[in-house]
């Protein structure tokens, strides 16, 4: 198992993307703390976990709350007395629209939720990581790499997530903690909806398949099993790193 009695938190773990590595994580070894606004569906995420023979523990934390993310690391060195992994998956969508459009509400919900959370994980995670080490994986966007008309305040930042990812794994590196970042393209998440404009419709779906030179959607499992790849010694050697995860959307 390649995350053997490691512990490590992924943010936005009770769906999507965040669930599949959560679930993946725990497969492998690891004490899996899922965080998410939702307890009841992070909960369930964790039973199924245990339930399955693994080691797993639900938080409810605003990743946008300073308070909030500092109970949630504390409560995940109570639990489990270390903290190796963090993935900052969390994320809010911006639903596809001109950028005039949107308001100020929404922006400022876009940029705290995608951008200020990785700067309170980052206050609260990285002190707690051992002197031996950690790893910390933002999730981006091909949005950060190949941006589209539409979606501009949540391509900027997605792109904020890039840059930070970049310039983290450069002022960590002396702490031997590496900062990876995953560049997903759009997948059957909760999210795909906003990203198109709406409800998803056969035609709208395939339309942006068709954009995708290996021709589908992307999946949890295609995102567990690069970050895995990440939070493994396998990639003992990568710091500053932003995968495209994206059948070859971004070429």
């Amino acid at each position: 198992m390649r995350l053997q009695d490691k512990t490590a938190i992924i943010t936005g773990g009770a769906s999507g993307f965040g669930q599949g590595i959560a679930e993946r994580f725990a497969n492998e070894g690891a004490n899996t703390v899922i965080v998410d606004l939702d307890l009841e569906k992070a909960q369930t995420v964790a039973d199924a976990i245990i339930k399955s023979g693994g080691s797993a523990l639900a938080i409810e934390c605003d990743v946008t709350s300073n308070s909030s993310v500092k109970t949630m690391v504390s409560k995940t060195l109570k639990k489990f007395g270390q903290l190796d992994i963090l993935v900052n998956n969390a994320g809010m969508p911006q639903i596809n629209q001109p950028m005039l459009d949107v308001d100020e509400e929404t922006f400022d919900s876009i940029f705290s939720t995608n951008v200020k959370s990785i700067y309170l994980t980052a206050l609260h995670a990285i002190p707690a990581m051992p002197a031996t080490g950690g790893t910390i994986i933002n999730t981006a966007s091909t949005a950060a790499l190949r941006p589209r008309p539409g979606l501009t305040w949540y391509n900027g930042s997605k792109g904020a997530v890039t840059t930070l990812t970049k310039s983290m794994a450069i002022e960590l590196a002396p702490k031997n903690i590496r900062v990876n970042a995953l560049c997903p393209v759009a997948g059957n998440t909760p999210m795909l909806g906003a990203f198109m404009g709406g409800e998803v419709t056969d035609d709208m779906e395939e339309k942006f398949r068709a954009t995708i030179p290996l021709g589908r959607l992307s999946t949890p499992q295609d995102m567990a099993t690069a970050a895995l790849f990440f939070a493994s010694d396998e990639a003992c050697f990568l710091t500053g790193v932003c995968l495209e995860v994206d059948g070859g959307r971004c070429i």
